[in-house]
C-alpha cells in the first residue's frame, strides 16, 4: 500500500506520470476526476476530454462531489485510486458557485472548509490500497492580486504540506521528469 503525491506546474507531466504509475501497478484502477464543468466553459470541457481519451477503457472513472467519501470507498486492498487533481477540488471547496468571486476585494473562506480538509486528510491517512494524488503547485510565482486568489494559493500550500506528510512518496514533476522529494518514484519501481 503506497500513497504518492505528484506536484508540479501546469502541463508539467504530472497526470501522464500518474497514469503511468497506475498502468504499471497491475492493479484495478479507479480514476477520480475532480473537475466539474460549467455549462459555458468550453475550454475546460476540452481539457477534460483530453484526459478522458488517454484513460484505458478498463479503468473505473468517478466524478464525485464528495472526494473524501470516494477515496474511502474506492481505495481498497489490491486496487489503486488515482485522484486528478487536488487543486481543482480545492478551488471548488473555496469558491462554491453560490459564493463570492475570487476576484472580489473581500474573501471569506467557507465555514465548512476546515471540516472538508480534515475529512480529506483522514481519508488519505486511512486508505487501504495504493493512492496516487495529482496537484498543481501554484505558489511559486508572484503574490496574486485579490484576497480570494491569495487565500487559494495559501490554502493550496497548506493542503500540499499536510498531504505530503501522509504520503510515502512525494514527487516534483517538471518537463515530464520526476524528482523524488520523499520516498521513491513508483513509475521507476513498477514492473
Amino acid at each position: 500500500m503506497q500513497k504518492t503525491l505528484l506536484l508540479g506546474g501546469a502541463r508539467s507531466g504530472k497526470s501522464a506520470l500518474a497514469e503511468t504509475i497506475a498502468l504499471r501497478s497491475g492493479r484495478r484502477v479507479t480514476y477520480i476526476a475532480t473537475a466539474q464543468i460549467a455549462a459555458d466553459d468550453t475550454e475546460m470541457a476540452l481539457r477534460i476530454a483530453h484526459h478522458q481519451a488517454r484513460r484505458p477503457a478498463q479503468w473505473h472513472t468517478l466524478e464525485p462531489l464528495d472526494l473524501p467519501s470516494a477515496i474511502s470507498a474506492e481505495c481498497i486492498p489490491g486496487g489503486l485510486v488515482l485522484v486528478d487533481c487536488l487543486t481543482v477540488w480545492l478551488a471548488q471547496q473555496l469558491f462554491p458557485p453560490t459564493e463570492i468571486s475570487a476576484d472580489e476585494g473581500r474573501y471569506q473562506v467557507p465555514a465548512d472548509w476546515q471540516r472538508e480538509r480534515e475529512r480529506l486528510l483522514e481519508a488519505i491517512a486511512r486508505a487501504h490500497g495504493d493512492l496516487v494524488l495529482v496537484s498543481n503547485e501554484v505558489g511559486q510565482g508572484i503574490v496574486p492580486m485579490g484576497a480570494g486568489n491569495r487565500a487559494y494559493v495559501d490554502h493550496a500550500g497548506w493542503l500540499h504540506q499536510a498531504v505530503a506528510q501522509r504520503c510515502d512518496n512525494v514527487l516534483w514533476v517538471a518537463a515530464g521528469l520526476a524528482l523524488p522529494l520523499k520516498g521513491v518514484n513508483p513509475a521507476a519501481m513498477a514492473v
